[in-house]
């Protein structure tokens, strides 16, 4: 990583908003990352599970130099506080096998809620996927119990397309299911 927080001459990131930065998630994370991850309110509607500390830096390590839009991979990005750029939440992005579409996913801290931060850091994020894909719509899916991401999703931009009952670490629920399209 340079000194801009670049992972390579051709990164994106980092890339900033108002009030906060998407940036690359780095082993200094390792503290804040781990406090917010093993949260089990945070965690009751993510498809992660909290780690240990060797497994969350192996992670944190892989995801500084991680290739952003690679077909069926997750890569995660750091939330940042703009002031400080210290770790507020992650935001992760998947690319379908066609490439017709971003799946994204984030989780905020605690202390970072409330503050608009998680809606700007997805307007980033969707910014970042038309910018820097050739995807036509990024996609959102969220338990309609999580009334904090479909809040987020909606100031977002996001339009509810669908509903859907699945199953969920062994149990049924209902998900929505947000787009937004590609601006024309």
């Amino acid at each position: 990583m340079n000194a801009q927080g670049h992972a390579r001459p051709s990164d994106p990131l980092p890339r900033r908003f108002s009030g906060g930065m998407l940036r690359r998630l780095v082993p200094g994370d390792l503290a804040a990352f781990q406090a917010y991850r093993s949260d089990p309110g945070l965690a009751r509607f993510q498809g992660w599970t909290s780690t240990s500390d060797e497994e969350a830096l192996a992670f944190l390590t892989g995801m500084q130099e991680a290739a952003l839009f690679v077909p069926g991979t997750w890569v995660q990005i750091a939330i940042a506080r703009d002031t400080d750029h210290a770790l507020a939440g992650d935001l992760g992005l998947c690319l379908s096998d066609d490439g017709r579409d971003v799946e994204i996913g984030f989780t905020l801290s605690r202390p970072a809620q409330g503050r608009g931060l998680a809606t700007a850091a997805v307007g980033a994020a969707m910014a970042l996927v038309f910018d820097d894909s050739a995807a036509e719509r990024v996609v959102g899916i969220t338990d309609a119990r999580n009334h904090a991401s479909i809040r987020v999703l909606e100031r977002a931009g996001m339009t509810r397309a669908e509903t859907r009952h699945v199953v969920f670490r062994g149990a049924p629920c209902l998900e929505f299911v947000y787009v937004r399209a590609r601006p024309r």
